[in-house]
């Protein structure tokens, strides 16, 4: 455990690691947190750039 100053609150904080305070990040998550959301993945297609028989017909 270190002794710190919040970075946001500049409140004098015993904390394993450096950061916001606990009061600081309840509050984050209370105003900066959002759902999810799902994201429907299109399906893959394979990219046909260069015909099949290609090396058959390289001369």
């Amino acid at each position: 455990m270190i002794d710190i100053s919040c970075p946001r609150c500049s409140n004098g904080v015993t904390q394993r690691f450096y950061g916001p305070c606990e009061t600081c990040r309840e509050e984050l998550r209370s105003t900066q947190a959002s759902a999810g959301s799902e994201v429907a993945a299109q399906a893959y297609e394979p990219k046909m750039n260069v015909t099949p028989n290609a090396v058959a017909l390289k001369e």
